[in-house]
């Protein structure tokens, strides 16, 4: 019964755009992301192929394709290795892949951006000021790394060395870069801003990706209930647990140690465990031994593993299906980079339990939209579940609010014209500077 297997979603049509246009022509925008289409996605989705609009993505890892987008792929010829110092390995990476996106863009002259829209992290675009001296840059600042109050220091329970905590500070060298040469810049959230140096700060304007609320829904009730192949009995209360790859940043092993309390205590409780078997961030593979960490947490402790479903990654239209029939979600986040999963499952109405952290805190507050708990409070956690699970009605209004804060100031149609508004800005003050100098 819980096993479930998709097809993947053919493409949506995209509604007709009536966002202004940076100029009479097709702006060319160049976007630069090591993965495509990544937080670009929801931009392409609105305008690409639509008049007034050409965009040029430059990425090494991706799938899918959107109107009128051309994609370039790049492959870096090296990158570091066990020779190059553990400080500078971030860096060393940083530069084989600008590097390869220079090598690719020089050879094209045809492509001319009138702006450049790239993330910050996994390349810098350092290369490219030299390559289009006179064009306007604009970086998505995502993550500053932080030695106190950070991810790096968060977990009790795993110490950072001291090696780690040095290198977390080289980790920021190829950000510094663009900081200092872009022209505007762009995060997600508010504490994510507040994370990079207050003298860059006036730099970054806090511009969500925007969440297509259309996708992005609570779906009308069926029974039985129903996401994809996956059936829920009407006798279950589901819990689900939304995470790209299984790891501790993410509090999987706290999820998991909370599950058991809570399936310890009730009969009737099932989890939907979405999510690959992969760590993204972080060192949790050099204590596993070779297993990977879902492996690892399985085995420090006896779990019924009937209890569960893990059903890898999901198609969109099919996760939001089963934000639609969870009785409770569950996110857990050290403090770093927020989840799009957090703020899809509040657009499709779920009742969410959520990690009392720095990035949580900014869009669920606790009580009027969802609910808080403290991230190493298993037995809070399981307490505070139990009570949406009994009485669920009683606790439907919060995810009714947290849709409703979606819609009014996260969702694509309210960050979309944001960010075009900034595109507008700096290249209308990039070229009023060029032509008064």
């Amino acid at each position: 019964m819980y096993r479930l297997q998709c097809r993947s979603p053919s493409m949506r049509n995209v509604k007709e755009s009536k966002l202004p246009r940076i100029s009479d022509r097709a702006m060319h925008v160049l976007l630069l992301h090591q993965n495509f289409p990544a937080q670009f996605g929801p931009l392409l989705s609105r305008l690409g192929g639509q008049s007034g609009w050409r965009f040029t993505f430059v990425s090494r890892h991706g799938e899918g394709a959107f109107p009128a987008v051309e994609r370039l792929s790049y492959d870096p010829r090296g990158g570091a290795t066990q020779q190059t110092h553990y400080f500078s390995r971030t860096f060393e990476n940083v530069t084989w892949h600008s590097a390869a996106i220079y090598q690719i863009l020089r050879s094209r002259p045809d492509i001319q951006p009138d702006l450049i829209v790239a993330h910050s992290g996994f390349l810098t675009v350092t290369p490219l000021r030299e390559l289009y001296p006179e064009c306007p840059v604009v970086n998505l600042f995502e993550y500053f790394y932080r030695t106190r109050d950070s991810d790096i220091d968060f977990r009790p329970d795993d110490p950072p060395r001291q090696i780690d905590l040095i290198r977390a500070r080289f980790r920021n060298a190829a950000i510094l870069l663009d900081l200092e040469s872009c022209h505007a810049g762009y995060s997600p959230t508010n504490w994510q801003r507040s994370r990079f140096p207050v003298e860059f700060q006036p730099k970054i304007r806090v511009i969500f990706d925007g969440i297509d609320t259309e996708l992005w829904r609570r779906h009308p009730p069926t029974r039985p209930r129903r996401a994809g192949r996956f059936q829920v009995p009407d006798d279950v209360k589901l819990v689900t647990y939304v995470s790209r790859g299984f790891e501790s940043i993410r509090g999987f092993d706290i999820f998991m140690r909370f599950a058991k309390r809570l399936y310890q205590r009730r009969s009737d409780i099932r989890f939907l465990v979405v999510g690959e078997d992969k760590v993204h961030y972080g060192n949790d593979l050099k204590k596993t031994g070779g297993l990977s960490f879902k492996e690892w947490v399985l085995r420090q402790d006896d779990y019924d593993l009937s209890r569960f479903a893990f059903v890898g990654r999901l198609p969109p239209d099919v996760l939001a299906q089963a934000f639609s029939i969870s009785d409770l979600h569950v996110y857990l986040t050290a403090p770093f980079v927020l989840s799009w999963s957090l703020l899809n499952a509040m657009a499709c109405g779920t009742t969410i339990l959520a990690s009392n952290t720095p990035p949580v805190r900014e869009v669920i507050q606790h009580e009027r939209n969802g609910l808080l708990v403290d991230f190493f409070d298993v037995e809070g956690m399981a307490d505070a579940a139990e009570r949406v699970l009994d009485e669920p009605e009683a606790f439907r209004h919060l995810g009714k609010q947290a849709a409703e804060d979606v819609r009014a100031r996260y969702s694509l149609d309210v960050c979309l014209p944001q960010l075009i508004e900034l595109f507008e800005e700096t290249v209308s003050k990039v070229r009023s500077a060029a032509a008064s100098g």
